[in-house]
């Protein structure tokens, strides 16, 4: 038994619910921790996107629209936004603008919802995690309690060890919940400034495409 570290122990000593409640908490992390590094590599990629787009893209030039490579939200937007500003003039008088603010809404509120995808699936682990392993503590706790009963003794080292094997699911369930609910956070945060950046990149060309002038660095807003 010394010679155990603590999950052969803990799987040595469990009953079936135990196992099946430790392999559920294990398999979560896996899924919590595939989620996490997928979300942070399309917002380093996204980022530096937005970086480039800002440094290279000049309105007047549509030709030459920097980033135009699959899944570069602001390249989505500055051509989709052209497209449409040409079809202006064979839509009805006073519909035009519609059309076009109606295409940046669709194209923001679609990378939004991109932005979003697996949020709810982070929170979700986030807050059942923590339940799933006190309910295998209690359940821990209470076979190490039947068992003292059915000694009919109750010495510490009959405690401790079965004990000590519940403690183990409230600690895997916290190893769990934690980092899905700062990588929830922090992946909240960042969705909101990308999207603000869109919503800019959106505002400056509307201005562009109805004016035909860009303003100026000191009020464009991307």
């Amino acid at each position: 038994m010394q010679d155990m570290n603590p999950i052969e122990y803990f799987f040595a000593h469990t009953d079936t619910l135990g196992a099946i409640l430790f392999c559920l908490l294990f398999l979560m992390s896996l899924i919590s921790w595939f989620a996490i590094l997928s979300k942070a590599f399309l917002f380093w990629r996204i980022g530096r996107w937005a970086r480039e787009f800002r440094a290279e893209f000049r309105p007047q030039h549509v030709p030459q629209i920097p980033g135009r490579v699959a899944g570069n939200p602001f390249s989505r937007l500055a051509l989709a936004s052209f497209q449409v500003h040409g079809e202006l003039e064979r839509a009805p008088e006073g519909h035009g603008e519609d059309l076009l603010l109606r295409c940046m809404s669709r194209i923001v509120g679609e990378e939004g919802a991109r932005l979003d995808n697996g949020q709810t699936l982070l929170a979700s682990i986030a807050a059942v995690a923590p339940f799933i392993g006190l309910f295998g503590t209690v359940w821990g706790v209470h076979n190490a309690l039947a068992a003292i009963g059915a000694e009919g003794a109750a010495s510490l080292e009959l405690i401790a060890g079965p004990v000590g094997e519940a403690l183990i699911m409230t600690a895997l369930g916290l190893a769990v919940a934690i980092p899905a609910v700062l990588a929830y956070n922090v992946f909240s945060r960042s969705s909101q400034v990308l999207l603000a950046q869109l919503d800019a990149l959106a505002h400056d060309l509307y201005h562009f495409l109805l004016t035909g002038r860009v303003l100026p660095d000191k009020v464009r807003e991307f």
